[in-house]
């Protein structure tokens, strides 16, 4: 059985947001769609069974207001739904372990609702070994696509871009493979985003793009990206890609480049020490400042 696009539910409006994402991206990936409620509860004297209950309850009822969501407005969709008991962190963690996707709600600046409050949902993005996709509450399917020739919401349209921040220092083929499929599988345009800053010439080596001229030094980057991406463009020639390389702070450049993007796509280093995750200045502003959809994809 292919691995499932897994999407958690807590009843808030970032999470049902998050898992109709989640269906619409089951549909492009042909994969079947998990809905996981995590709860945990600690006893306390003679309240345990009524305590267990409520929580059971409350689970019920958010995995029913999402599959009921989900219903009608993805009804082909293939889905499950299955409730953990036990930390948030290390149920989705789990949970991710067996996905092809992981997908949450986010609140962005104001923080995560329901079970992601706090670190949760960023040691969630910081230690899962696969991608996970933070979802806005209000995200809907029109929000995917570009508005029609008068301006207005449609689900007809094509898909609005892709955009992916790349790193030249350290390009990473899981994150540049995650953004060409998924701009394949939406037939929409991928912008490569790379950000660089003058250095000091004290800085510089021998093999370094030290060029004192900043156009030149942006084209000497532009270079280095087209041939970087090069192997790419042959293995998803349907896939259309504009490269562009922007002077200036990375998190700062790509905040600015996913505004009216469908999908930002950024890469987290697996930590060498799983005890500390860490998201990285990059991811960390993104999925807080950035208004789409931001998919954290995990590399070596």
């Amino acid at each position: 059985m292919l691995p499932p696009v897994i999407a958690g539910v807590d009843g808030s409006s970032e999470s049902l947001a998050a898992a109709e994402w989640a269906a619409r991206e089951a549909l492009r990936r042909d994969r079947p769609l998990r809905l996981v409620h995590a709860w945990n509860w600690h006893p306390r004297q003679q309240d345990g069974e009524i305590a267990t209950a409520a929580q059971r309850h409350l689970a019920q009822r958010s995995l029913r207001q999402a599959e009921d969501r989900i219903r009608r407005t993805c009804p082909a969709v293939k889905l499950d739904q299955e409730q953990v008991e036990g930390p948030a962190t290390a149920a989705l963690l789990k949970a991710a372990e067996q996905a092809d996707l992981l997908v949450l709600g986010s609140r962005g600046l104001s923080g995560f609702t329901g079970f992601l409050v706090g670190s949760v949902a960023l040691d969630v993005v910081a230690g899962a070994g696969r991608p996970v996709v933070l979802v806005r509450s209000g995200e809907e399917a029109a929000d995917e696509h570009l508005p029609d020739d008068d301006g207005a919401e449609s689900t007809r349209t094509g898909y609005r871009d892709v955009v992916l921040g790349i790193d030249l220092a350290d390009p990473c083929d899981e994150v540049i493979e995650f953004a060409f499929e998924e701009a394949r599988l939406r037939r929409s345009r991928l912008k490569a985003v790379h950000a660089w800053q003058q250095p000091s010439p004290i800085g510089l080596g021998a093999g370094d793009i030290g060029l004192v001229k900043r156009p030149d030094r942006a084209e000497e980057w532009l270079g280095f990206l087209s041939a970087v991406l090069q192997v790419w463009r042959e293995k998803y020639p349907e896939v259309e890609v504009v490269e562009t390389v922007t002077e200036g702070r990375a998190a700062s450049v790509l905040v600015r480049a996913a505004s009216g993007a469908g999908l930002l796509v950024v890469g987290r280093r697996r930590t060498e020490r799983p005890t500390v995750p860490r998201t990285g200045p990059v991811a960390h502003a993104a999925i807080h400042h950035v208004g789409c959809p931001v998919a954290v994809v995990p590399h070596d």
